[in-house]
């Protein structure tokens, strides 16, 4: 044997150490210590070997106060004036160009500029400065000890009130639906691609359930608005989400075992595959797509039991399939994909995002009222269940919830193609509200000027919301770094604090 090493690696005299480690016990040795120097950090990309800097651990690095996120994303922009932001002022001077109003003209001020970055230029994108005030489209009371202005449209989720921050200065900085984007990733379409705030968090902490995946996105369509929103990019595809149906037949594509297949031969073939996936991962130790796939083949075999488990309906009770809306057919959907959210968060996925209705559905260039009034109906009942759901389960303890869309729309009237009743896209102040861990219920935080133009004072960036995401799981995202991606001072964003508990 010691001639034959010898001659194998010529002068030498000694056996190559990966030749050794491929050949031994098939490679599985140089799995094993692969592994090893990877979650040590050891194992490094070519370049790193004498950085200090370390993979994250999967512990918070500060005490959380939330285990998962529910991620609500309303898309297409809900109008913040019509749902959680109402304005007296718009109906006063309805009708109105913005320098008749006592007010200063909002397209004057320096902050128009100062956020705003247009794709198109300047000159030609017009469109979120309409000057003609467009009256709200329905009332509005105040709700709960913290007397929230709320639209006559939220009747279930206005008996919440008190236990919901309202964050009423968000802006971002794309008025197209790139947008939607942007609020999962908080880059421009202009600049280098992020990973999405899922898989920050998929990153940072791993999973709580070994048999499902961390990160999860339920209805998001598929579409170049939301290309971006569940990607990992440089983290690694394996932090990326995995998009579920609400289908407890069939909640993954070829999730199931193939009709004829007996399990014991299923678990064979994934067996021969972990073996093969092996050998070629001691040849290739830092191909990212390999681990991937690796761990995508371990986690498909466990998920085949777990999540037709998650996605069992029937097993609820008839009252809690009424608090979510099952049993009408106009909140169905949202009913199911929500409660589908809180099977899953409980179950120790940490990441959950949701899309209660289709893309771009509150995209209300016309006819706006029908449109809104439709759609809030379709929603208001589910979110409003999956909040006393979570607070009779004392999930809020754990569990935080976030509500949130692209952006808001005009104070003004769209005028284009003869338009009359609706309102353009609009990212210089909107609303989004946060519940559950770590929340200080019945807080109003934040403010738009009196026609619901900008968003006063600093205002708050989408990358805030992020932070204050990540702050509540025990994470800091200026620690999340990874070597040779330095990330810009706004995309870690400050937390909210104004609205923990």
């Amino acid at each position: 044997m010691k001639t034959e090493w010898k001659k194998n690696c010529g002068c030498c005299g000694r056996f190559p150490r990966r030749t050794f480690l491929a050949d031994f016990g098939m490679g599985f040795a140089g799995l094993a210590l692969g592994s090893m120097f990877w979650r040590d950090g050891v194992a490094r990309a070519e370049g790193e070997a004498h950085s200090a800097w370390t993979p994250p651990s999967g512990r918070p690095l500060f005490p959380p106060k939330a285990k998962s996120v529910i991620w609500i994303f309303l898309s297409g922009g809900y109008s913040h004036v019509e749902t959680f932001d109402p304005k007296p002022a718009l109906n006063e001077h309805a009708g109105k160009t913005f320098d008749k109003t006592p007010f200063e003209n909002p397209a004057n001020s320096p902050k128009h500029k100062a956020r705003f970055r247009s794709v198109p230029a300047d000159a030609i994108n017009l469109r979120d400065v309409y000057p003609m005030i467009y009256p709200m489209q329905v009332g509005w009371k105040k709700y709960g000890q913290c007397g929230v202005e709320i639209t006559d449209w939220w009747p279930h989720l206005a008996r919440c009130s008190d236990d919901i921050a309202w964050v009423r200065n968000m802006w971002t900085t794309d008025n197209d639906h790139w947008a939607e984007n942007q609020i999962h990733t908080g880059r421009h379409r202009l600049d280098e691609t992020q990973p999405s705030l899922g898989a920050w968090v998929h990153y940072g902490l791993g999973s709580l359930n070994d048999n499902l995946p961390s990160f999860v996105t339920v209805g998001v369509p598929k579409a170049h608005t939301t290309s971006e929103i569940a990607q990992a990019y440089y983290l690694g595809p394996e932090h990326a989400g995995v998009p579920l149906a609400v289908d407890p037949k069939n909640p993954l594509p070829y999730g199931t075992r193939p009709e004829g297949v007996s399990a014991e031969a299923q678990a064979n073939e994934f067996e021969l595959i972990q073996k093969l996936n092996g050998l070629a991962a001691v040849e290739y130790p830092n191909d990212q797509r390999l681990r991937a796939r690796i761990k995508g083949y371990e986690l498909a075999f466990k998920m085949q039991t777990a999540v037709p488990d998650a996605m069992n309906f029937p097993a609820e009770s008839e009252n809690i399939r009424r608090l979510y809306g099952l049993d009408k057919e106009h909140t169905r959907v949202a009913g199911e994909r929500l409660l589908c959210a809180r099977r899953l968060a409980e179950r120790g996925v940490r990441f959950v995002l949701v899309y209660p209705s289709g893309l771009s559905a509150w995209d209300s260039h016309q006819k706006l009222k029908d449109n809104h009034e439709k759609l809030c109906a379709n929603v208001d009942l589910p979110v409003a269940g999956l909040l006393h759901d979570l607070k009779q389960r004392g999930l809020m303890e754990d569990v935080l919830v976030a509500f949130c869309t692209e952006f808001g729309r005009t104070p003004g009237l769209e005028q284009r193609s003869g338009g009359k009743d609706g309102r353009d896209h609009h990212p210089h102040g909107f609303t989004i509200w946060f519940a559950g861990a770590g929340i200080k219920g019945g807080t109003i935080h934040g403010a738009t000027d009196e026609l619901g133009y900008h968003a006063l004072g600093e205002g708050h960036y989408v990358t805030d919301i992020h932070a204050t995401v990540l702050h509540l799981l025990g994470l800091d995202p200026r620690k999340l770094e990874v070597p040779g991606r330095k990330r810009l001072e706004i995309d870690h964003g400050s937390p909210i604090r104004e609205i923990l508990a």
